[in-house]
């Protein structure tokens, strides 16, 4: 499994769309944010522009790299019957999807970074503890998305999957507080969205405390994913 980790790992950060859409589409996108909303303005709660659109930045491009990677790579793979080809060998089912998730998670760090570097250029002011634990927390949730991905990579057709992924991401994020705050009459519905949930890990850094409520759905939506990867994998395996 190490060595499937490591050649997907390899490919992703070969990959060009990859570098652009994920990497250094959030990084220009967090840019123009603070200055459309006004670099020293602040939103709901008082939390600061450049660290609110800090972290949905970061978790718009680390969602991205993992839906796109993972279940775009997947279904192109049950295409071409690459799939297939890797079930005669002794790579377990378990293996494969687990070795795909943990591939997808480790190439969501340069989205995240590339983010954090410009807004601590843009005067984000946080301890050396906040940034190792935003940094740490935002990784960490990436894997929800990396099981989502894998699981939409089963669960589309090959032929419909780029416009399935793109649905889903968008409207994640649209309703997730990516490109707005939430209001308050649209919490009750927000909480049931994993992105919401991945955004409000960074309420840490606003001297909320720890969300324990959003740290515990994502664990859920973990759960949830994988299972639902894993039976989609055996239930490919068995139309093969």
């Amino acid at each position: 499994m190490t060595t499937l980790v490591r050649l997907e790992i390899l490919r992703t950060l070969r990959n060009k769309r990859y570098l652009m859409f994920t990497v250094l589409y959030p990084a220009l996108l967090y840019v123009f944010f603070i200055s459309a909303y006004g670099s020293g303005g602040t939103v709901a709660g008082g939390v600061s522009v450049k660290s609110y659109f800090m972290v949905s930045m970061a978790t718009f491009g680390a969602v991205g790299a993992v839906l796109t990677g993972s279940a775009q790579r997947i279904s192109l793979e049950r295409k071409s019957g690459w799939t297939r080809q890797l079930r005669l060998t002794a790579l377990p089912g378990r293996a494969y999807t687990l070795g795909k998730i943990a591939a997808c998670a480790v190439t969501t760090l340069p989205a995240i970074l590339v983010v954090f570097v410009i807004g601590a250029i843009e005067g984000v002011d946080l301890t050396a503890a906040q940034w190792l634990g935003l940094g740490a927390a935002l990784w960490l949730g990436s894997f929800v998305f990396a099981a989502l991905g894998v699981a939409l990579g089963y669960a589309a057709q090959p032929d419909a999957i780029q416009p399935v992924v793109m649905i889903v991401y968008m409207l994640m994020a649209l309703f997730g507080g990516t490109w707005f705050p939430v209001s308050d009459s649209l919490k009750t519905y927000a909480r049931f969205n994993p992105v919401y949930d991945y955004n409000q890990l960074a309420s840490f850094i606003h001297g909320q405390g720890v969300a324990g409520l959003p740290i515990a759905a994502l664990a859920a939506f973990l759960a949830l994913f994988t299972a639902a990867a894993a039976y989609l994998y055996r239930k490919d395996a068995q139309q093969a």
